[in-house]
């Protein structure tokens, strides 16, 4: 496999010197405008594939409703937000909901080992809101540059067209953020059972912003009303072995049968700021934010009570985007938020069109009053109408005509934004086997002994310097999380630790290397239950 190293360029020819980070206004500052190489390369990675999608091709959607309760746990929302999708109580704002596996085609079972996509969109009276989400409250890496080289290793062998092992693990290697996220994937956790039975999360950190323009960093989560069950290996490949199509026909029959799937929404909550107490980046989206520290707040519910009556017009075309907030809900400095919010909307420009916005299953309910001076392109179908707006399609015009700005009606929030611009890494990398050890002391003894049994296979297909590697993080994490996948992969564990840390990072620090591990069944949390089967694991841990 080794070939002669050449130096990576730009399309242009230009040495790539930081391959890993975006430019951003100091370490944890936003992304600039002017990030020509990152821009370049996302870019042409939205435009990889038509017309089905880079990555979530395989889907399923559902229309239905959400409500809000009007309450942040205890407290009016509205101390938090001046959003009214999540403050007026009584209301049920119109939505459709998205679900999709990530790495497989658009005929791929649904029973694969893969994060599943949990895209929703709100049609509020202010506009739609988009929150594009997984199942899993973590992601892979936590700088958005790194994107189209985490899909190309995932995704199958320019040559061969298979997804190899050994590609997956050669990716992860060199990035020890992603152990975190591969002790999920890897676990039961790794394939959930059905699309009405799993967590959905918006991964990335946001901002709710009250009408005083106070902000507060948030995580967006929805908890299934119906439980959360997972499969194991054996029982996801004998359903596959029936029906490539499971999930979508049991989202699809439940809603036939009145039997309308439920989630409650539900937030986490910090105080704006760089939090240098805790012991990770609160926008690090490799990282979990401790719910015993932050806890879930329930904030509504929402329910799918309806199948989309065209496949295509409806689960095809629907297009999602990071950046379509509305008023009460903003960005955080997140460079994964940030890189997704260029790139999702830039994907449908180009899959669905420049003018998806007019298809009815993206456009904005009725009742709210849009209207832009937006014009043309391939498939337009219809000009927004507005008196003289026909005449004057620009803003402002002298004489008063066409369409005007909207009142500032209330504070504006304002970040003060201060640094050196350049390409960073965090400098907070020490925590990332921390959260990836405690996720494996948290198993449950079924749950750890199936994760090994995939890692070990796994690493088995893979040549023996990337396994010792792989062998090494794991051992940072957990010492026993390292002992047994080198035992199961038959490698040698010695021979894992004596490896050096990876080129141009420092070794893991000595606190977070080496728990101890005490084996026994972890304590199940109360009102949980884990069916007799082990098809079932317990949420919220």
């Amino acid at each position: 496999m080794s070939d002669e190293t050449r130096t990576l360029t730009t399309r242009q020819g230009h040495p790539v010197h930081d391959n890993q980070s975006l430019r951003s206004v100091g370490e944890r500052g936003p992304a600039t405008l002017e990030n020509y190489q990152f821009i370049e390369k996302i870019t042409h990675f939205d435009r990889e594939r038509i017309p089905e999608r880079v990555v979530h091709a395989r889907g399923a959607g559902a229309h239905g409703w959400f409500e809000a309760y009007g309450k942040i746990g205890d407290e009016p929302a509205s101390r938090y937000t001046r959003a009214r999708v999540l403050n007026e109580t009584g209301v049920k704002t119109p939505m459709f909901v998205r679900f999709s596996t990530v790495a497989g085609a658009k005929e791929s079972p649904e029973t694969e080992r893969d994060p599943r996509g949990f895209a929703v969109k709100f049609k509020t009276l202010e506009g739609n809101w988009d929150l594009v989400g997984n199942n899993l409250k973590v992601f892979f890496i936590r700088d958005a540059i790194k994107f189209p080289d985490m899909i190309h290793a995932f995704k199958p062998d320019p040559v061969t067209n298979r997804q190899e092992a050994w590609r997956f693990y050669d990716f992860i290697a060199a990035h020890p953020e992603s152990i975190h996220m591969v002790t999920w994937l890897k676990s039961p956790w790794g394939i959930p059972a059905n699309y009405r039975e799993m967590e959905g999360s918006g991964v990335n950190t946001y901002k709710l912003v009250n009408a005083d323009g106070v902000a507060h960093l948030v995580k967006f989560h929805w908890q299934p009303k119906q439980g959360v069950r997972n499969l194991t290996t054996p029982q996801a490949q004998e359903i596959q072995g029936k029906d490539v199509g499971h999930a979508t026909r049991d989202l699809y029959d439940a809603i036939e049968r009145g039997d309308y799937p439920e989630w409650e929404f539900c937030v986490q909550l910090m105080s704006d700021g760089e939090h240098p107490e805790l012991d990770f980046d609160p926008l690090d989206d490799t990282k979990r934010w401790p719910e015993d520290q932050f806890p879930l707040l329930p904030v509504g519910r929402m329910v799918l009570d309806r199948a989309p009556s065209n496949f295509f017009a409806e689960v095809e075309q629907a297009a999602f985007g990071t950046g379509v907030l509305v008023d009460g809900i903003d960005f955080s400095d997140d460079k994964m938020l940030q890189g997704r919010t260029l790139s999702y909307s830039d994907t449908q420009r180009y899959r669905v069109g420049p003018n998806y916005l007019q298809l009815p299953i993206n456009a904005p309910q009725v009742q709210c009053p849009y209207a832009t001076n937006q014009r043309d392109g391939q498939m337009a179908f219809y000009v927004d109408k507005g008196g003289e707006s026909d005449h004057v399609n620009y803003e402002p015009s002298y004489l008063g005509r066409g369409l005007k700005e909207a009142p500032k009606s209330s504070k504006e929030y304002h970040q003060y934004i201060e640094g050196h611009l350049g390409r960073y890494q965090t400098s907070r990398a020490m925590d990332d086997y921390k959260q990836a050890g405690d996720r494996y002391r948290s198993f449950q003894d079924w749950e750890r002994e199936d994760l090994i049994n995939n890692l070990s296979g796994d690493l088995k297909q893979c040549p023996e310097e990337l396994a010792l590697r792989m062998i090494w993080h794991f051992w940072h994490a957990d010492e026993d999380y390292g002992r047994r996948v080198a035992e199961g992969a038959g490698l040698d564990l010695e021979k894992a630790k004596a490896l050096p840390p990876l080129p141009g990072r420092a070794a893991p620090h000595e606190n977070l290397a080496h728990p101890t591990y005490t084996s026994g069944k972890a304590e199940e949390p109360a009102g949980v239950t884990v069916a007799p089967d082990q098809a079932a694991a317990a949420p919220n841990r």
